[in-house]
C-alpha cells in the first residue's frame, strides 16, 4: 500500500512545543534478538541482506582507525533501527570519520558514528535499481 501526499493541501501542520515533544530514546537489542534485527525491522527491503556488510565497508571508508570489530544492534522509539560498534567500556572512545568526496569530517561518539554510516547505507540501498 503506498500513502499518496496531497501537494496541494493547504492545512498546515501543527508545531509541537518543544516541552511537549518526547524525546528520542535508543534501546539496545540483546544479544539473543540480534539474529532477527534485519529480517524484523528491513526484511521487506529488497536485498536487505547486504546492509550489514555496507555499514561495515562505509565506517571502513570514513575512518581511517576501524579495522573491523563487534557492533552493537538498537532500536529507536519512533520505530527505527540502527547499529553501532562497541565501545570501549572505559573511555568515551570517539570515531574519526572524515569523507574525502566531500572533506566533511568529525570526532564522534560510537552511536552516532553508527547512525552516520547506517543513514549513508540505507541511502544509498534506497536508490538500488536491481
Amino acid at each position: 500500500m503506498t500513502d499518496i501526499i496531497n501537494l496541494n493541501d493547504n492545512n498546515p501542520l501543527h508545531q509541537q512545543p518543544a516541552d511537549e515533544a518526547s524525546a528520542l530514546t535508543a534501546t539496545l537489542v540483546p544479544d539473543e534478538q540480534r539474529v532477527g534485527f534485519w529480517p524484523k525491522y528491513f526484511g521487506s527491503i529488497p536485498q536487505w541482506i547486504i546492509l550489514e556488510p555496507t555499514v561495515f565497508a562505509w565506517m571502513d571508508r570514513f575512518c581511517a582507525d576501524y579495522s573491523g570489530g563487534i557492533w552493537n544492534f538498537y532500536t529507536l522509539s519512533n520505530g527505527g533501527a540502527f547499529m553501532a560498534p562497541e565501545a570501549d567500556d572505559n573511555t568515551d572512545e570517539q570515531w574519526s570519520l572524515f569523507n574525502t568526496l566531500n572533506g566533511n569530517g568529525d570526532e564522534l561518539s560510537s552511536e552516532a558514528a553508527g547512525i552516520a554510516v547506517c543513514l549513508m547505507t540505507y541511502s544509498h540501498h534506497a536508490m538500488r535499481t536491481e
